[in-house]
């Protein structure tokens, strides 16, 4: 398990992760389910397999943090994880923006909240 950062300038936002989700989200690939992110996030071992078959730029793209005082390929460089590897879930979204907060990573958390903005207006759709 990632590292836990408790200092703002220690992570700072991923905006190709961003990117990518906002791209998710307009193509659909958004899981709504009411189950808790705790249940739903992918376990390390799921993170070790996706990584047999990808490399770390496209594991990264499921978090929405780095964090600039570990190497750029390993787990621990990233933080805030927000879907399975497949799909957005707006549980790990909600988790995100909730932690981000607590942690006074202002910049994930308004970045979770527009992610949250635009899963909700898909869905009401």
């Amino acid at each position: 398990m990632a590292k836990r950062h408790e200092h703002a300038h220690d992570l700072k936002l991923h905006k190709e992760a961003l990117d990518y989700a906002k791209k998710l989200i307009q193509d659909g690939k958004v899981n709504l389910s009411e189950g808790t992110w705790t249940q739903d996030k992918p376990n390390p071992a799921e993170g070790d397999a996706y990584l047999t078959d990808h490399n770390f730029n496209q594991y990264g793209k499921w978090f929405l943090g780095l964090a600039a005082d570990t190497k750029a390929d390993t787990k621990e460089h990233y933080e805030f994880p927000i879907g399975n590897f497949k799909e957005i879930y707006r549980s790990g979204v909600v988790a995100a923006k909730q932690r981000a907060g607590q942690w006074k990573h202002y910049d994930i958390e308004k970045a979770a909240g527009e992610l949250l903005k635009m899963i909700d207006a898909k869905a009401k759709a």
